[in-house]
């Protein structure tokens, strides 16, 4: 083992695991405030053509396919919510 614990200052496995088993890591963690991020993402198929079509489409915009498809998705139901 090469660098302490930060949270048991154990110098061995063993000394670690006995520090584990009568503490709990909510113990030392600010549930309220959290030290990481998350994103989202999904995935949805695409035809092999249309995904080609879409990225010669955004490097012509000088955009990424992610941006280009999320501008258009947008402006697609911001129209769809204008006309209801």
């Amino acid at each position: 083992m090469k660098k302490n614990n930060n949270f048991s200052n154990a110098k061995s496995y063993e000394e670690m695991g006995e520090f584990w088993d009568e503490h709990d890591l909510t113990d030392y963690d600010d549930l309220e405030n959290p030290d990481v991020s998350f994103r989202i993402t999904c995935a949805v198929p695409i035809a092999e053509n249309l995904f080609a079509s879409l990225e010669k489409q955004a490097k012509k915009n000088g955009v990424d396919i992610e941006t280009l498809i999320n501008l258009w998705l947008q402006q697609k139901l911001y129209e769809e919510t204008q006309e209801a």
